[in-house]
């Protein structure tokens, strides 16, 4: 059987096979294909269910359709996520025989490829109609999201801590639904304001302090995390920190945005 393989100087030297490459390919083009369909249903159901909608600019209606499949994709992979660390076995100590570090399952493969395809969606989204859909911030959270993503799928290596970054998504349906909200002249409203409060609170738990999680994990299996190969090693070192950062940053303006509306909400009452 034909087998590939990668430079260990840049990668794990581990052989794939092409059933495992056809398999990886197979999930992006599936993560493709379900921002496509969910692209369009989003645009169908908009068009019949919301008023608002029709109303909407070609910019406004295509970011609309944009955040559809952003917040699918979000729900998807955060219950996956949850279920890969949490409740399946994968990544408990010595459950496989082998490093959590280096512990991979069809599952998981399958979670990072279909993850792949949305960025690679999203990102062609937000390049090809630059800037309505987002600025450099989005560019550079996506691109390193996607470098780390197929680093780990095509070594086999890292998949707990691009499991627990992807987790992470659990945050986007509310940033979007404050978004729809928006342009549809509610953020007067007390869902605009419980939406506010849900996604501070969400945002504090899986963006914060999940990453203070994330590193204390890699501080506890050093030993094991060094043993991944040179550019993994060192994207892992220098992507979570960045990633980390941008989170604090939103984080501050999500916690300035919250604290306009609930004085806005006092005063009018």
């Amino acid at each position: 059987m034909v087998e590939f393989s990668v430079p260990s100087s840049s990668m794990s030297s581990t052989l794939h096979t092409p059933s495992e490459v056809f398999h990886w390919l197979a999930s992006i083009f599936i993560g493709i294909t379900m921002c496509i369909i969910v692209f369009q249903v989003t645009g169908v159901i908009s068009l019949l269910c919301f008023n608002d909608y029709g109303r909407l600019g070609k910019k406004e209606r295509l970011e609309w359709k944009n955040r559809g499949f952003s917040t699918f994709h979000a729900i998807v992979v955060a219950f996956a996520s949850l279920y890969l660390l949490l409740l399946s076995d994968q990544f408990k100590d010595g459950s496989h025989g082998k490093s959590i570090i280096n512990s991979t399952s069809t599952l998981s493969d399958r979670v990072l490829g279909i993850s792949l395809g949305y960025f690679l969606s999203d990102l062609g989204m937000i390049l090809w109609n630059f800037p309505a859909l987002g600025g450099w911030e989005y560019v550079l959270h996506h691109g390193l999201s996607m470098f780390s993503i197929f680093l780990s799928l095509m070594s086999g290596e890292g998949q707990i801590y691009i499991l627990m970054v992807l987790f992470t998504e659990s945050t986007t349906p509310f940033v979007n639904l404050r978004w729809y909200l928006d342009v549809a002249g509610l953020k007067s409203s007390k869902l605009y304001m419980f939406n506010g409060i849900m996604l501070f609170t969400g945002w504090l738990v899986a963006r914060i302090f999940l990453f203070i999680i994330f590193f204390f994990h890699m501080y506890l299996h050093f030993d094991e995390v060094k043993q991944i190969f040179d550019l993994g090693f060192y994207s892992l070192l220098l992507v979570p920190p960045v990633l980390a950062l941008m989170n604090l940053f939103w984080f501050w303006k999500i916690a300035k945005g919250l604290a306009k509306t609930v004085s806005k909400a006092r005063h009018s009452s």
